[in-house]
């Protein structure tokens, strides 16, 4: 029998490598032969800088693309140069007090200096990036919740109004000491010098090059299980929840990264993702930079970045990305960007995440640019990523890859809320997806949060609904608050979805579950079009109807739409796709009690979904007390029978 090979120890001055490829879950279980603790003995993220610097010196680390014109010549920084850069952030932040249970908030778009903001923050203290394009209240908690010390903010409202928001959010966060301004690239220092106002309003630039660049200063001994960074999750709408994660949930997640994946210093990747969000730090970032790879940053704008999108081909090709990661909605705009005479033959690995890929995406990605699509599975609860399907494994769209190292999975079926109940279901049946982990967070700052993320053994539930397959794999079929249960028959909207896709005019699809005085929810489904494709919602309707087996779970009704609508990080957003089919549900129904009452051609109420997530009627008023009584009764009497709240 032939040994398993040696693991190398990762820490002690090493970068991260991959010693073998994973085309299996032999492999998996090959990399846990020996303990993790000998395995991964990197104790902070502050140590894979170290490690870095050391090993790959003047390589290039970041690349910022100034524009999105190939053309144009980027701004590089080496290993060497992010480590001095880390230092010198880090010890700024401690000469202004903050410790190791301090909070930095962080409001920056994509620019070389955000990585000095969550690497030296995470050396000083506890880093908390921010969405700049959330409501300046939920800011405002997020920051009360955290208790922040010290704001790192863009010193420019060219991207997201960010310094007139930082400004905004001082007075209403007492904790706040200082707040940190960066200057644009572009910008002059004598202008940053002269923009620079006192009274706590600093610049982060002129501060941070005063401070040694060799070492902390601190003298800090971070501990593996330091709280590393507040990320916050659930905040598009009601209260974002600030997640915590340690040093030890966050070298993981990029130790198993590199492994499953294969990264290598000879990478280079262009991270379109946001910098407040998991997956652009840790997936994104933080695994590339442990292995020595290059990371190019496409403008501060990202994906969002016109001239990037139009131009994404030739910057591959430019700069020889190895790597494409995306989520589905932005592999679905690529797809419309024509590779035209630009040599992409560098790109070895495609990986999506985030949100659902459906089978025509997918083969259209992989007819139109040789690119098999990998799927990946992460959440802010797991530092980023929970399972990888490596390069050189082709599976099937769903099939979301192998768990990582170490980690633990269990599916159980739904108990009768649609939470996670103790019964293991059989292999090949679907349930919710449960895991225990070493990248599984602590908790949220909030217990009650914590609480209801995990289990009463301690399983963190994902809400996810998966299976396992023979060769160790996890497929995922949806999350289970996305199910239409018509009638008590559980419907899967990836059936739906799947079905709907296929025909050649559809962009995107999602189903969700319409209210129904009867059924309690019916299916609709909502779709974009291929640019210059043309089909109507009928012919949509009868494609699919054909290819759903099951007739509970064929939709009454498709909608055309411009555009699916999405979350700031580009993840499908059913929530708001709930609401107008709710709306558009509330209006037929109206329509009925007018015409009833021969009405027929009155005024139609102005019906929307208020901030509290009721469905709000406002009928035309007439001068005729009577009528509006009996028209204010009618109505509900009506809407008393769909299973929303609402109100007239």
């Amino acid at each position: 029998m032939t040994a398993p090979p040696k693991v190398p120890a990762s820490g002690e001055g090493a970068p991260f490598s991959a010693p073998f490829p994973v085309r299996s879950i032999a492999d998996v279980r090959k990399l846990e032969a020996a303990p993790l603790e000998a395995t991964l003995r990197a104790r902070s993220t502050y140590d894979i800088f170290v490690n870095a610097a050391r090993a790959f010196g003047d390589k290039t680390a970041l690349t910022f693309l100034r524009t999105g014109d190939p053309a144009d010549t980027p701004i590089r920084w080496s290993y060497a140069q992010l480590l001095e850069g880390i230092h010198q952030t880090a010890n700024l932040l401690h000469a202004l007090g903050v410790g190791a249970d301090d909070a930095v908030a962080v409001l920056l778009p994509g620019c070389l200096e955000y990585h000095l903001a969550l690497w030296g923050g995470e050396a000083a203290g506890i880093v908390q990036p921010l969405n700049p394009l959330l409501a300046d209240a939920k800011l405002v908690s997020m920051m009360n919740a955290s208790r922040a010390k010290v704001l790192i903010a863009y010193g420019s409202d060219d991207e997201s109004g960010i310094w007139s928001q930082a400004l905004r959010l001082r007075p209403l966060v007492p904790t706040l000491t200082a707040i940190l301004r960066v200057a644009p690239h572009d910008e002059a220092p004598d202008v940053t010098a002269g923009l620079v106002a006192g009274d706590g309003i600093e610049s982060f630039n002129l501060l941070r090059a005063r401070q040694p660049a060799g070492h902390l200063v601190s003298g800090r001994r971070i501990a593996p299980t330091d709280i590393a960074a507040y990320f916050h999750t659930g905040g598009t709408t009601g209260a974002p929840k600030l997640a915590m994660h340690s040093h030890r949930n966050q070298l993981f997640t990029a130790w198993a990264s590199v492994v499953m994946q294969g990264t290598a210093a000879s990478d280079v990747t262009i991270n379109g993702f946001p910098l407040f969000h998991v997956a652009g730090v840790l997936p994104g970032s933080l695994t590339a930079l442990s292995a020595g790879a290059e990371i190019v940053i496409p403008t501060t704008a990202l994906m969002r970045n016109r001239d990037v999108l139009r131009n994404y081909w030739r910057l591959v090709e430019k700069y020889r990305a190895t790597t494409l990661a995306a989520v589905p909605t932005m592999l679905a705009a690529l797809a419309n960007v024509p590779v035209g005479d630009a040599d992409i033959s560098s790109v070895k690995y495609c990986r999506t995440g985030a949100a659902p890929l459906t089978a025509e995406l997918a083969e259209r990605f992989e007819r139109l640019f040789g690119l098999h699509v990998h799927e990946s599975f992460g959440m802010t609860e797991m530092a980023g990523i929970s399972s990888i399907t490596p390069c050189g494994v082709l599976a099937p769209v769903g099939c979301v890859g192998f768990p990582l190292p170490y980690a633990q999975v269990r599916i159980v079926a739904l108990n009768e809320q649609g939470g996670a109940s103790d019964q293991d279901m059989p292999a090949g049946e679907p349930g919710m997806v449960l895991f225990k982990s070493p990248n599984v967070f602590p908790g949220f700052v909030e217990p009650q949060d914590t609480a209801n993320a995990f289990t009463a053994d301690g399983w963190l539930a994902t809400g996810d609904l998966g299976w396992m397959d023979a060769q160790g794999r996890l497929h995922l079929t949806g999350r289970s608050k996305d199910l239409i249960i018509r009638s008590g028959h559980n419907i899967d909207p990836k059936l739906i979805e799947d079905a709907l896709g296929a025909h050649p005019a559809v962009q995107m699809c999602a189903a969700v579950g319409a209210p129904d005085a009867y059924a309690g929810e019916l299916p609709v489904v909502f779709a974009t079009l291929v640019p210059g494709a043309s089909a109507t919602e009928q012919e949509l309707l009868d494609f699919m109807s054909a290819r759903v087996a099951d007739a509970a779970a064929r939709p009454k009704r498709v909608t055309i739409i411009p555009s699916m609508p999405v979350t700031n990080v580009g993840k499908l957003y059913k929530p708001e796709l709930r609401a107008m089919a709710t709306v558009a549900v509330v209006a037929a129904l109206l329509d009925e009690v007018l015409t009833g009452m021969g009405s027929a051609h009155a005024p139609r109420p102005h019906v929307y979904i208020a901030n509290d997530g009721v469905v709000t009627v406002v009928p035309e008023m007439t001068g005729d007390d009577a009528a509006n009584d009996r028209l204010h009764e009618a109505l509900r009497a009506a809407l008393a029978r769909l299973p929303v709240k609402t109100r007239v």
